[in-house]
């Protein structure tokens, strides 16, 4: 697809909205209920103008068993539609905790086939073994 297909349309009207990505350079991983569900030395932090860091990890590094897919959906005009999914056997905190953006805007393609988690909605998260309670 040429660039410029499918741009956001977020950025005509505020051209100064910033979404800067990264490699992490240490190993993340996030537990719900004493199970790994996601664990990867491959995870991205984006920082998002108005935003708190958030850490996406490649499918292939998530528990994809442990996840329902959900009806919920949001849309970003910045990074485009999102799709969730509820963390299977994580009762309420578990629901709609996941979400990716499949079909993301050019400007966020790099993010296509990761998967976020709402923070607080998971048990424990680790950078390096060690515990965090909130993305570096």
């Amino acid at each position: 697809m040429p660039e410029g297909m499918n741009s956001a349309p977020g950025f005509a009207k505020h051209p100064h909205y910033e979404l800067v990505s990264a490699a992490v350079s240490k190993r993340v991983s996030a537990t719900m209920g004493g199970a790994v569900i996601a664990d990867s030395d491959r995870v991205l932090v984006l920082r998002e103008t108005g935003h708190g860091p958030v850490y996406y990890f490649p499918r292939e590094d998530v528990a994809m068993d442990r996840l329902t897919r959900t009806d919920h959906a949001s849309h970003c005009g910045f990074k485009g539609d999102a799709s969730y999914w509820s963390i299977t056997g994580g009762g309420g905190a578990g629901q709609n905790a996941v979400w990716s953006y499949e079909a993301p805007f050019d400007e966020f393609v790099e993010f296509k086939g990761f998967l976020s988690f709402y923070w607080d909605k998971l048990d424990e998260w680790r950078e390096n073994g060690a515990v965090v309670t909130a993305p570096s």
